[in-house]
């Protein structure tokens, strides 16, 4: 694969889930050196779509970027408080990638115009069954670690494939294909940008507001034997 020319450096706000892992690879194929994954956890108590930190610490040592792990009460004020901090310890941000595909927009707007960052939004109002063929064919190892009850808990810990999506476009059409309703959430455990790859060992379900949950009790990392060039990017 040939090396692009860097475009500059950036952040990820990173959850863990196939948005903005396939947004982040997609930055560093553009160009852009991603020298931060920076995760942000509610205060108030775990949502839909919280995973476990220590899986998110996981996937930062699997793709070789390091990670930045806050709270916040207000997650605008504690993102521009981490770049304001990075700054100050001399980094040089100059991008910030998001991986929204149809909403938080005027947030990331505004936040990347107070901090003078260019926003990097590749998904953004893409079309929802071509961003998922893309993630499929690009490598990306994707499980499904949240559903919504109204899907059922027999959706939960599948891997997104082609034939989840063929399941998927057979549902109710309010279904939204990415998720993007709050349908279900997603751990990504191996691809393109991983140098190792998340194996799950050990799991349990449960139930909590309205959505079934998997429960990650044991995983490992596991080297992988080609790692793809953009990992060196």
């Amino acid at each position: 694969m040939r090396t692009p020319d860097l475009l500059g450096d950036a952040v990820v706000s990173w959850t863990g889930g196939k948005d903005g892992c396939y947004s982040c690879y997609k930055a560093m194929l553009e160009g852009w050196q991603v020298n931060y994954l920076l995760h942000f956890r509610r205060l108030s108590g775990p949502g839909s779509h919280d995973i476990n930190p220590d899986l998110i610490r996981a996937q930062s040592e699997a793709a070789g970027i390091p990670l930045i792990q806050r709270d916040f009460t207000s997650y605008e004020e504690e993102f521009k408080r981490t770049i304001k901090d990075l700054r100050a310890g001399g980094e040089k941000i100059e991008g910030a990638v998001f991986g929204h595909i149809q909403t938080h927009k005027r947030l990331t707007d505004r936040i990347c115009r107070d901090l003078k960052l260019r926003p990097l939004l590749p998904l953004w109002q893409q079309d929802r069954e071509m961003i998922l063929q893309e993630i499929i064919g690009s490598g990306f190892e994707v499980v499904l670690v949240s559903v919504r009850d109204d899907l059922g808990r027999g959706w939960l810990g599948r891997r997104i494939d082609e034939d989840l999506l063929d399941e998927l476009k057979d549902l109710n059409q309010s279904i939204d294909l990415c998720g993007e309703n709050g349908e279900f959430h997603t751990l990504v455990t191996d691809g393109p940008i991983f140098k190792k790859r998340i194996v799950i060992s050990e799991s349990e379900q449960s139930f909590r507001e309205g959505y079934w949950f998997l429960n990650i009790a044991g995983y490992s990392l596991q080297a992988k034997r080609n790692a793809c060039d953009i990992c060196a990017l």
